[in-house]
């Protein structure tokens, strides 16, 4: 429970839920020495109570080579994505059941705002949207471009899946089967925090446990481990990542709070346009 914690440290909360582990004042407040060094766009929480380790981005991946055979241009927006030239080519996941699901549908919001977002859902189903319930069936069955060699080009993954595809691949491969797309706005930032939990009587050993995740050393060993990106910029980049991955320079953005207060509401709302 929250006055009694089974543990000292949390971490894995990102910017979709903050505000309500905030709420619920689940962390202690920790101004770790090791945030000077840290860009403000990832220190969301002023209190310090939540400290960001690591981000990804949520974007459309494609297959390299079905736009290639296909002589198709890339969709550069999201509004492009409803042209009849990429009917049914897209697969996401249930924003219900899926965070990166979840994620691409905040990215709809903060480009169309409240007023528009559910007409453009409307409008990518219209297109042939494919719908599933999970990263893994999307990924991995439905998108053509990695080992299921299904019927969508287009699927919503993680900017890190590129790299991932070239590191796992079963014969070695030159350059990644896939690719993001980046185009402002199309991609959603996630940050991953760590908290000290309120009521811990280990405070001296979390801060170090906490410093240490933001260490440059724990810092560079977590993309190769969980395939996301480290906070400090002075972590330098596995080779794969610097030539395989992109990074969008204008991920869409959505203050954690607004997420909070409207996240259960937005995704009935599209249960409703989008599967009913």
């Amino acid at each position: 429970s929250k006055n009694a914690p089974l543990a000292d440290v949390f971490y894995g909360v990102d910017n979709t839920f903050l505000s309500r582990a905030l709420d619920e004042a689940m962390f202690e407040t920790y101004a770790s020495p090791l945030l000077a060094s840290i860009p403000a766009e990832f220190k969301l929480d002023v209190k310090n109570q939540a400290l960001p380790v690591d981000y990804g981005d949520v974007c459309i991946n494609y297959d390299k080579t079905y736009f290639s055979e296909k002589n198709l241009a890339l969709p550069q927006s999201l509004e492009e994505l409803t042209d009849l030239a990429y009917k049914g080519l897209l697969v996401v996941e249930n924003p219900a059941t899926s965070s990166p699901g979840l994620a691409f549908l905040l990215a709809t919001v903060a480009h169309y705002g409240e007023d528009g977002y559910l007409d453009y859902w409307q409008q990518l189903k219209d297109n042939g949207l494919v719908v599933v319930n999970d990263w893994e069936t999307a990924y991995y069955t439905n998108f053509s471009g990695s080992s299921g060699h299904g019927p969508q080009p287009m699927v919503v993954s993680y900017a890190s899946s590129p790299p991932a595809e070239v590191i796992f691949a079963e014969t070695p491969l030159t350059e990644a089967p896939t690719a993001s797309i980046t185009a402002p706005g199309t991609c959603f930032r996630q940050i991953e925090f760590v908290g000290i939990l309120a009521g811990t009587p280990q405070h001296a050993l979390a801060e170090k446990f906490v410093d240490f995740m933001l260490s440059v050393p724990f810092q560079e060993d977590m993309p190769l481990q969980m395939f996301v990106y480290p906070v400090q910029p002075e972590a330098k980049l596995p080779e794969a990542f610097v030539k395989y991955a992109q990074v969008p320079q204008q991920p869409a953005a959505l203050a954690p709070e607004d997420i909070s207060a409207n996240r259960n509401a937005w995704i009935e709302a599209w249960t409703e346009t989008v599967l009913r």
